[in-house]
């Protein structure tokens, strides 16, 4: 599970960037300069998909856009992002899986929140127990 989407980096005719995201419709952002809009997308990408996800809609696929910047989401929103995904998947109700956490049901509806800030450790621990484990992918910054 990647979250990095292809982002188109347009100058504004007022000044600054705008950043939209051909296969996320709901992230739009600018900046003053291009360091600065390229930062915004990240959070504008992260809010998007977390809102997306808020509302159980299947997240966009990255479709591939050539000449177009990629914008990966913070790390903490993909670890939630993937979580969120990896439950869904796993057709556990939130009380099991609670349970299989060690955890009431209202602390596994806090860790499944997309809003919900989780501690990575918790996330971690809980991707594990759905099958699925991290792998963290450093590059060059855009």
């Amino acid at each position: 599970m990647e979250y990095v989407f292809d982002a188109l980096l347009e100058p504004d005719p007022d000044g600054g960037f705008v950043v939209t995201f051909p296969d996320v419709s709901e992230a739009i952002t600018a900046g003053e300069t291009r360091q600065e809009a390229l930062d915004n997308a990240k959070e504008a990408l992260g809010l998007a998909l977390r809102g997306i996800a808020s509302l159980d809609r299947s997240l966009p696929k990255r479709g591939r856009h050539p000449g177009l910047v990629s914008v990966a989401v913070e790390a903490a929103d993909a670890l939630k992002l993937a979580l969120v995904e990896a439950f869904r998947q796993s057709g556990l109700t939130k009380t099991e899986f609670g349970r299989r956490l060690g955890r009431t049901e209202t602390e596994a509806r806090r860790i499944l929140d997309p809003d919900h800030a989780t501690k990575i450790a918790t996330m971690q621990a809980a991707l594990a127990l759905l099958g699925k484990s991290v792998v963290v992918s450093v590059r060059d910054a855009a």
